[in-house]
């Protein structure tokens, strides 16, 4: 959701005349589009806007901006505003479409501070895209869930879903350009629709995409557990070019935790709602989000968690320690887990989720797997990468120019998480 946002950010400053640049010493403008969803981001991000303080004494001319979810928290504005008298602009996460008149104020010299929550809608953007073959459409905004660790409906607002024939217009646009995996976004895309006149659901969504004609594939992410529905399942059953990849963050394996996260579905509950997905998709990659460390976990609570990952087999998992976010019900919560204890249980977990990863990419050795080609793994020599449907992502050797398109792929060996493999067709 941030890469897409910077791909609007992007968009409003190319129609300005302005392009992308790579040092900051050279830039007119530098922008943070920021995140805050844990700690240590807000903190590397102070960093980073502190460090412009050079820059803008060697060229006064040049627009400072921070943007996004930091800048939306109470009290940040002000701060930036007293702290770092060299930033220029600041907007929250709902007025990103100011941008251009901030741009033009700060030009004379003016400054522009505006975090008020208001609407934009996608269609006042044009978009520079970056992730081609692939590109995200955002379906539904804000948050309505305030599980007890999380910022977001604080920074990001209530939920408010964009019009049906909205989102259909983008999706047309973009295959017809050449886009080739669409993915749709939302904090819980489950519960688009529900603020729709005309009985309009994710799965009305998920039919009308799916039906479409031609060669592409569709994803979404992200989905609460306790709105995911038989009629997303069995919407992705009907349509071949909606990828069998579900992630489904659990948080915890506890369902004490889970009740004082306020997630609202438990353990048991869980279980029962991978047993529906698998009766469906036999083949789906499942992921999630696995927190530890929040407070009250107790040592049997964590390992009700490694039992969770043990017996639901996620394809990949991220995993995290749990963050104290001012403004939030768990901020508040005493039974603050030690941080010596919080690493222990992330080493404990990350290796748990790093032997099921391995014990899956062993048994796709052999086998093979349509992949759309995404672009380069700069961390090999002259390899390309894609990934499969069920989300696995699969290193191989050919030429730039099949970027986007689809290939058939045999996996010939893994290493844990990473998997290599030949092509063996082109499409």
């Amino acid at each position: 959701m941030n890469i897409h946002d910077s791909e609007k950010i992007a968009g409003i400053l190319e129609s300005m005349g302005y392009a992308p640049c790579d040092k900051s010493e050279e830039a007119d403008v530098v922008v943070f589009n920021t995140c805050c969803i844990r700690e240590t981001a807000e903190q590397k991000i102070y960093g980073h806007i502190g460090a412009l303080k050079k820059l803008k004494r060697a060229n006064p001319d040049l627009i400072a901006v921070v943007c996004g979810c930091m800048s939306q928290q109470d009290g940040v504005a002000e701060k930036i505003r007293a702290s770092y008298p060299f930033v220029d602009i600041v907007l929250g996460t709902s007025n990103l479409n100011l941008l251009g008149d901030a741009i033009l104020s700060a030009q004379k010299k003016k400054k522009y501070f505006n975090v008020d929550f208001t609407r934009y809608r996608e269609e006042d953007f044009v978009q520079s895209r970056t992730s081609y073959p692939n590109a995200w459409v955002n379906i539904n905004f804000g948050c309505n869930n305030f599980c007890t660790y999380c910022i977001v409906p604080y920074v990001r607002g209530r939920e408010r879903s964009r019009p049906l024939d909205d989102v259909m217009t983008e999706v047309r646009q973009l295959l017809a350009d050449g886009y080739r995996e669409i993915t749709l976004l939302g904090q819980n895309v489950n519960s688009y629709g529900h603020d729709l006149d005309g009985g309009v659901t994710f799965a009305t969504l998920l039919h009308a995409i799916g039906g479409l004609s031609g060669k592409f594939r569709l994803r979404f992410m992200t989905n609460h557990p306790k709105d995911l529905s038989r009629d997303v399942i069995d919407a992705i059953a009907a349509h071949p070019n909606i990828c069998h990849n579900i992630h489904l963050p659990v948080q915890s394996g506890s369902t004490e935790i889970l009740r004082r996260m306020n997630r609202r579905y438990t353990r048991d509950g869980y279980f029962a709602l991978i047993d529906m997905i698998r009766a469906s998709l036999p083949d789906v990659g499942i992921s999630t989000d696995i927190m530890v460390g929040f407070p009250g976990e107790t040592e049997e609570d964590f390992c009700d968690t490694l039992d969770l990952v043990r017996r639901v087999k996620f394809s990949s998992a991220f995993c995290f320690v749990y963050s104290r976010r001012k403004g939030t019900p768990a901020y508040s919560m005493e039974d603050q887990v030690p941080p010596t204890v919080k690493k222990d249980r992330i080493t404990r977990l990350l290796a748990c989720q790093n032997a099921v990863t391995k014990e899956i990419s062993q048994t796709m050795i052999g086998k093979n797997y349509e992949v759309l080609v995404e672009g380069a793994n700069f961390r090999y020599k002259n390899t390309m990468c894609g990934r499969t449907d069920g989300g696995r992502l699969v290193n191989f050797k050919c030429d730039e120019s099949q970027i986007g398109n689809f290939v058939t792929v045999n996996i010939e060996r893994a290493s844990s998480a990473t998997l290599w493999g030949v092509i063996t067709e082109e499409k």
